[in-house]
């Protein structure tokens, strides 16, 4: 396994590549990221480009990106834990990791953004002003350098996906976007770089979420279209176990628009702070199945 943390650098190793598949993280990885990179290798494997079917190049890149985050969010006490980041690359089979600086990712000021639509200014968007704009710029300038032929993320970050699949899709670049399942623990609990910020007692509580998600899901699996009144609950429940969620919604899963009773593929997504930690989940369903 290779680290370059310069653009020239990344673009003389890739430069004799002809497939690459290409994980973007903020580090402090975890077996989700290390899921992701198996999913791009496996992708590599059997793309149509891959004639000779050889293992390609699966490249992960680690930058804790300034532009996402807001001025109370922290981007300052965000983990950096590149040892052990670079530790996992090896031990999953990375072949190339790509950890710029700041300096080198923004060597001006990027007055160039990339500007969502509508999609992103709900849900997350409406409680974190700006992210998803400087979520699609980063990935934009990722994909400028790394020019993957494969791009993987994980659907814990659901909103942020359709950002990213649409913006790949209306600017016609050249990637083939593999959104892959949230990766959990054994309890329930979605993996996120943000749980090592939750105390002992709050690691046994923060499952919760995911437990209220998946009652809404059955009670959506056995007719109940009310959603307005089964998100009212299932914030309220939340509340009266000390929980402060942001949104708890049900959505149309292409769009993230408000269902009708008509609509059969949804997506529930939450946001909620425990203690001093923001977790987000969701889960996805199709009705009449």
């Amino acid at each position: 396994m290779e680290i370059v943390h310069t653009v020239a650098e990344l673009r003389a190793r890739l430069k004799s590549e002809l497939i690459i598949g290409f994980v973007p993280t903020m580090g402090n990885l975890h077996a989700g990221h290390i899921d992701l990179t198996r999913i791009a290798r496996e992708h590599l494997l059997v793309h149509p480009f891959n004639l000779a079917a050889t293992p390609g190049c699966v490249v992960v890149s680690i930058f804790v990106n300034r532009l996402q985050f807001g001025p109370k969010e922290d981007f300052g006490s965000y983990p950096r834990t590149f040892a052990d980041d670079t530790g996992k690359c090896r031990a999953a089979g990375v072949d190339v990791v790509f950890a710029p600086t700041e300096a080198e990712m923004y060597p001006v000021p990027q007055h160039y953004l990339v500007e969502p639509p509508a999609i992103q200014h709900i849900l997350d968007g409406a409680m974190r002003p700006g992210h998803f704009r400087g979520v699609a710029t980063v990935v934009l300038k990722l994909f400028n350098m790394v020019q993957p032929t494969v791009a993987v993320f994980g659907k814990k970050d659901y909103q942020q996906c359709r950002v990213l699949d649409n913006m790949v899709q209306q600017l016609n670049l050249p990637i083939q976007m593999v959104l892959a399942n949230t990766v959990r623990a054994e309890d329930g609990l979605a993996l996120s770089s943000r749980n090592g910020y939750l105390s002992a007692a709050e690691r046994l509580e923060a499952p919760q979420l995911f437990a209220a998600l998946s009652k809404l899901k059955g009670n959506l699996i056995a007719g109940e279209r009310n959603f307005a009144a089964m998100e009212a609950d299932v914030t309220a429940a939340l509340q009266e176990r000390g929980w402060k969620p942001d949104y708890i919604a049900v959505r149309r899963s292409d769009d993230l628009l408000e269902p009708s009773a008509a609509d059969k593929k949804l997506v529930i997504l939450a946001a909620a702070r425990l203690g001093a930690t923001r977790l987000i989940d969701n889960l996805e369903l199709m009705l009449g199945e």
